[in-house]
């Protein structure tokens, strides 16, 4: 039986919650900040298509937070911002 929480769209992450992630998530995390849904994350990342670098840890698959932040174009953003704060 599905439940009200399977029926909704998967949601996107806003920018705050993107640069608190650690540096490595789980692929759910990393779906919802893509807008990918589970079954075509775990597709992707099981093909080697995932489009931001995965590494398949025993049943387990984790996702590089600095290479998503990439893919989403935040991290040239975080890093000047990070240099214009230190100057």
């Amino acid at each position: 039986m599905r439940t009200e929480n399977a029926n909704e769209a998967v949601q996107g992450m806003g920018r705050a919650e993107l640069l608190a992630l650690p540096a490595a998530i789980d692929l759910d995390t990393a779906n919802r900040a893509i807008g990918l849904g589970r079954s075509k994350g775990y597709e992707l990342a099981r093909r080697d298509l995932y489009p931001c670098r995965v590494l398949r840890l025993g049943k387990k698959y984790r996702v590089i937070t600095a290479d998503l932040l990439r893919l989403l174009g935040i991290e040239d953003a975080v890093v000047n911002g990070l240099a214009a704060d230190a100057a």
